[in-house]
């Protein structure tokens, strides 16, 4: 499969995700309805490896998913999916137990293919190329895994998605598109990805339960992602993993249960929704991890959207002053206020959307500067005590990072110790 033109045959596509330490998500699309074969063993091991079938149809896309239990901690494992004479392979390694001090390397990042900048002729998405050298323990794509709602028009890229998603067909298209470019496949082949939506995936700034559309984009991103949703919550996009001793990961869905952004802030506006932010409240305070990372597709601190409607969790003006009842400030301060009161500590937010990196900081020790290479765009400043997240206790990091594929944009972070800061580093 090459980058530079459409597929004349289509060729399997595999990823793997969700991974825990006895257990993955295996996705895969076929060529054509049918039963794709699927095996799969740790490397190295002597044991021999297991063989699974997977059907997938016309009506799901040729997508499926496989659920792999009983696996071993802190092992790495190769996936081989085939059909006919086609064949893929993906690898993955299974999280640590517990309470396992080890060494840990993620990837972030987001907004991939956005303005109509998308699959260059020239090489495809190239910055998944060196994020994939990098060798990480997992990915975490934090939203706008697509555009659905921009066509990708601009010359040089590859044809097929010149258009805006409106039904079921067209945005599995979309994301289909940006399946299908290689450096991407080859990255996704190589590492477990923790996938979540933002705005793009449906259309831009949308507030689930008030678009008819977020059905429709929801189902296309399960269909293409390697998500794997509680039994008695087939739409359930929150969840939590552990890695070791040293990480915990909290991954939020910021778009199904929000209030119009329009909305006046206050005590009755939500981003998470009641349950949502009951479950990140007791989940985060209750973890015994020594660093705790919550993924948040849009900014704490930084304003997105329309003055009077904005997307971010922030209600400051682009100036950094306070707008009132803008943004969902009061339930942002309220969840931070908890978890000051509780006393967390090492407490780190990842986020996208703003097509430029910055890491913003309150409290505590700084860690080693990043890396300020003339062509990376970096940003880097301390947490305003009036109008931005602030705790008081610990340390808390909201590291704004989100990839444009034209602004070579990502991010890196390394935990390698039990007392340590995160090395945090943009490519």
């Amino acid at each position: 499969m090459a980058a530079s033109v459409p597929a004349a045959e289509p060729a399997i596509l595999v990823a793997t995700g969700d991974v825990t330490p006895t257990s993955a998500v295996v996705w895969a699309r076929g060529r054509h309805a049918g039963t794709l074969e699927v095996v799969y063993g740790a490397v190295g091991a002597a044991a021999p490896t297991a063989r699974r079938a997977l059907s997938v149809t016309a009506d799901g896309d040729f997508t499926g998913k496989l659920a792999l239990t009983g696996l071993t901690p802190a092992t790495r494992y190769v996936v081989r999916v085939s059909q006919g004479e086609t064949r893929a392979e993906a690898g993955f390694v299974t999280a640590p137990p517990p309470d396992a001090p080890a060494r840990v390397t993620f990837l972030w990042s987001g907004d991939l293919g956005g303005g109509g900048y998308c699959r260059p002729l020239d090489g495809g998405y190239r910055i998944f190329g060196p994020m994939r050298e990098r060798r990480a323990d997992f990915f975490l794509f934090v939203g706008d895994t697509i555009y659905a709602d921009v066509p990708c028009d601009r010359p040089g890229v590859v044809a097929g998605a010149e258009f805006r998603a409106r039904t079921l067909a067209q945005y599995r298209a979309r994301h289909r598109y940006n399946r299908e470019d290689a450096p991407l496949s080859a990255l996704l082949r190589g590492t477990s990805v923790y996938a979540i939506w933002d705005d793009h995936e449906v259309r831009n700034d949308f507030s689930g339960p008030h678009d008819w559309l977020m059905p429709v984009g929801r189902q296309a991103l399960l269909d293409y992602w390697p998500i794997a949703p509680p039994p008695e919550e087939p739409t359930r996009l929150y969840r939590r993993f552990r890695w070791g001793r040293l990480l915990e990961v909290f991954i939020l869905d910021t778009r199904q249960y929000r209030s119009p952004n329009a909305d006046t802030d206050g005590p009755g506006k939500t981003m998470l929704g009641a349950e949502q932010k009951r479950w990140l409240l007791d989940a985060v305070t209750s973890s015994t991890a020594t660093w705790k990372v919550v993924v948040t597709s849009v900014s704490l601190s930084i304003p997105t959207g329309k003055p009077d409607a904005r997307d971010s969790w922030t209600g400051v003006s682009a100036f950094g002053l306070p707008v009132d009842g803008a943004g969902f400030v009061t339930e942002r301060d309220a969840i931070l206020d908890r978890f000051r009161k509780h006393g967390v500590k090492n407490l780190v937010f990842v986020a996208a959307d703003v097509h430029h990196a910055e890491e913003l900081r309150r409290g505590g020790r700084r860690a080693r500067a990043p890396d300020r290479s003339p062509h990376r765009r970096h940003r880097r400043r301390d947490v305003h005590p009036h109008h931005r997240p602030r705790m008081s206790n610990g340390v808390t990091t909201h590291l704004e990072q989100a990839t444009h594929v034209s602004s070579r944009v990502s991010a890196v972070a390394t935990i390698h110790r039990v007392c340590g800061h995160p090395q945090v580093a943009n490519g």
